[in-house]
């Protein structure tokens, strides 16, 4: 492994795409079009982007030992041995530093997102990874804050269905990625991680089922809001319901027929039906925000 590719590998770009969840507001604000309000969110997508890859720096560290049991893991740098520990130690500093630099160029509510957001990490990493249910529920908050964050930043008011939908959502590819590699590492699963003993299919499949549900239920409930009436001026935003049931059932298709889950960014990436589902959900929803 080449040294540029082997820190690229460290910052998980391709992980980024979870930081995309700080336009949400900006898209159902209608203010996608507002330079001054675009500027602002790609300065928190920025800020989120350093910092998140600060997290996986630190979390590849201390997961070196487990992460050299994984087959897919193991080729990651820091527990492939193509970055050493101190040296990763050093870029984890300069990208949260970076990251709170670029946060104080928007204010001190992106930095205090930024800095909730790395506190967080640093509970999970500590602590959180370790208890059942709540260490999935530690990841869906990540997602809550950075949807939160791009409200707060731009002053807007954002839905409590929509805040509760993205925790949903993000709870239901969490488990989902737990149940992968359960089955994945077998006899192995609890070596690699521990958690991981305290789970069972069977246990994780009700979880799965329970919160795929809730997340189109809470979506549905969001679109006929009385906030969200109000804000577009009609109830038109309920026909983008059957895009998100679609992509719900497609990612069950996927888990369990496909054994995929494992890698949410890389299933978004490079699944074409999901892409589709995407695609067509945003350009259903934008045509309602704005036209």
């Amino acid at each position: 492994m080449s040294g540029m590719r082997a820190y690229a590998g460290l910052l998980r770009v391709r992980q980024w795409t979870k930081n995309l969840a700080v336009f949400a507001a900006l898209v159902f604000a209608r203010r996608l079009t507002d330079p001054a309000s675009l500027a602002e969110v790609m300065e928190a997508f920025v800020a989120f982007c350093l910092a998140s890859s600060a997290a996986y720096i630190v979390n590849d560290i201390r997961d070196r030992d487990a992460d050299r049991l994984h087959p897919v893991k193991s080729r990651r740098p820091i527990a492939a041995g193509a970055v050493g520990v101190g040296e990763a130690w050093v870029l984890a500093a300069v990208l949260v530093a970076a990251a709170f630099a670029a946060a104080a160029l928007s204010g001190v509510r992106l930095v205090a997102s930024v800095a909730a957001y790395l506190a967080l990490q640093a509970a999970y990493n500590l602590k959180l990874k370790h208890v059942p249910t709540l260490e999935v529920f530690a990841l869906a908050a990540g997602f809550v804050i950075r949807v939160a964050a791009g409200a707060w930043i731009l002053a807007v008011e954002v839905s409590p269905w929509l805040l509760l939908c993205t925790m949903n959502l993000a709870l239901f590819l969490a488990l989902a990625k737990r149940r992968h590699e359960l089955i994945e590492m077998e006899d192995g699963a609890g070596a690699h991680r521990k958690v991981l003993d305290s789970y069972s299919p069977h246990l994780l499949d009700q979880m799965i089922s329970i919160v795929a549900a809730a997340t189109v239920v809470t979506y549905a409930l969001y679109t006929l809001a009385e906030q969200t009436v109000r804000k577009f001026g009609s109830a038109h935003m309920i026909w983008t319901t059957p895009f998100v049931i679609l992509g719900v059932f497609r990612y069950l298709y996927l888990i369990h027929q496909k054994k995929l889950g494992g890698s949410p960014e890389w299933v978004l990436l490079t699944d074409l039906p999901i892409l589709a589902t995407v695609v067509l959900w945003a350009a259903t929803a934008a045509a309602i925000v704005y036209l």
